[in-house]
C-alpha cells in the first residue's frame, strides 16, 4: 500500500483504462453512436469509484483512503476517455479522404482532411447558415470551431467520469462491508 492510495485502486485504474478503451472503441469505430459515450462515462465513472475501494478491500479506514482511492482510478479512467475520443477524432479529421457511400450522394469534393469535414458539415441541412452565425466561413475557421467543440465535449466527458467516480466512492463508503473479525474474536464471540 502506498501512504495516499491502495494497491487494488491502482489495479481499478488499469481497469479503468481499458473499460474506457472498450466504451470509445465500440461507439466510435464500430458502432459509431457518440451520445452513448457520453451515457456512459457518469455510470463507467461510478463503477471505477466503487470498484477501487472493493478491490482494495477498504472495510475499515478513513473515508479520506476511499475518496483517494475512487479519485485515483476516476482520473485514470476519465483521461483516458477524453484522450481516445481526441485521438480517435483526430484520425478521422486528418485523414478523410471525402468518400462517402453513393447513396448518400457519392465521394464529397474536397482536397483532404479538414477540407472534407468541412464539407460534409456544410452539406449538411443548413450546415452553411448554421455555420456562418458561428462565424465559420472557411477551413481555418472550421478548425478552430471543431478542435473547440471537441476540446470541450473531451472536458465535460472527463469531469462528470471523474465526478461519477467520486461519487462510487461514496456509495462504497456507505455500503461498505463491516471489517473483517480476526479468528480470536469470531472464537470469543461463540
Amino acid at each position: 500500500m502506498s501512504r495516499v492510495i491502495d494497491r487494488g485502486a491502482v489495479f481499478a485504474g488499469w481497469v479503468g483504462m481499458a473499460m474506457a478503451a472498450v466504451i470509445v472503441v465500440s461507439f466510435l469505430l464500430v458502432i459509431p453512436i457518440e451520445p452513448v459515450i457520453w451515457f456512459m462515462s457518469p455510470f463507467a465513472g461510478i463503477l471505477i469509484g466503487y470498484y477501487a475501494n472493493a478491490k482494495s478491500e477498504r472495510r475499515a479506514g478513513p473515508w479520506s483512503r476511499i475518496l483517494a482511492n475512487a479519485a485515483y482510478a476516476g482520473a485514470v479512467t476519465a483521461l483516458t476517455l477524453a484522450l481516445l475520443l481526441l485521438g480517435t477524432k483526430a484520425v478521422f479529421f486528418f485523414f478523410d479522404s471525402g468518400y462517402r457511400d453513393v447513396s448518400l450522394g457519392g465521394t464529397v469534393e474536397c482536397t483532404g482532411g479538414a477540407d472534407c469535414v468541412f464539407q460534409r458539415y456544410l452539406d449538411e441541412p443548413d450546415g452553411a447558415a448554421r455555420l456562418e452565425e458561428l462565424g465559420v466561413t472557411d477551413v481555418g475557421s472550421f478548425t478552430a470551431y471543431y478542435w473547440g467543440q471537441q476540446l470541450q465535449t473531451s472536458a465535460t466527458l472527463f469531469v462528470v467520469t471523474f465526478g461519477g467516480a467520486l461519487a462510487g466512492g461514496l456509495l462504497y463508503g456507505v455500503l461498505r462491508p463491516c471489517p473483517r473479525k480476526s479468528a480470536g474474536e469470531a472464537g470469543e464471540a461463540a
